[in-house]
């Protein structure tokens, strides 16, 4: 996939279009993170829930977002409780951390409101073993994007290897009523 040409080496690190928190009254804890909390990496901001008992944190754990160029990396480190019986990351692991990057990537670089956004479509090659013991990333990119539809395509990757390659499609919804 040539598109995704910054999964193997070092792209350029751009500010995500907007920031939003609790004072935007959205779901998101997104903050930028300190070179010290990042181990010297730019860049990266949470992208948590704020409610910690819904799926994302739940089920994923603590969760890291950057762009890059025109791509959004969602980064995730498994522990665990996310692998398999041969001691590799589960494929409903890398599942959800894909679809959790179809939101991502619309928040980070495309147009719309990810919160109530809904999967559309999502389709996955499983590639290779997924190791437990490194950092998994889902680097994204936007393929097209309408008024009401984002397509995407990525790839999970653990260093220059790669997991899994996917593409997927969200329906942007309305935002949410502030309560």
């Amino acid at each position: 996939m040539s598109g995704l040409r910054g999964l193997h080496c070092r792209a350029q690190l751009l500010s995500p279009k907007r920031m939003t928190n609790v004072a935007d009254n959205l779901p998101f804890e997104h903050r930028p993170l300190s070179r010290d909390e990042t181990n010297g990496e730019e860049g990266w901001y949470t992208w948590n829930l704020i409610d910690r008992t819904r799926y994302n944190t739940q089920v994923l754990g603590e969760m890291w977002v950057r762009t890059e160029g025109d791509l959004c990396r969602l980064r995730m480190f498994p522990e665990r409780r996310h692998t398999n019986l041969a001691d590799n990351i589960h494929g409903a692991v890398s599942l959800g951390l894909i679809d959790i990057a179809l939101f991502a990537t619309l928040h980070m670089i495309g147009q719309g409101d990810a919160g109530p956004s809904v999967t559309v479509e999502l389709s996955t090659q499983f590639v290779g073993p997924g190791d437990p013991t490194q950092p998994l990333d889902a680097v994204s990119e936007i393929t097209q994007e309408t008024g009401r539809m984002m397509f995407a395509r990525g790839q999970c990757v653990q260093g220059g290897r790669i997991v899994t390659s996917y593409s997927g499609i969200v329906r942007k919804m309305k935002p949410l009523p502030v309560s």
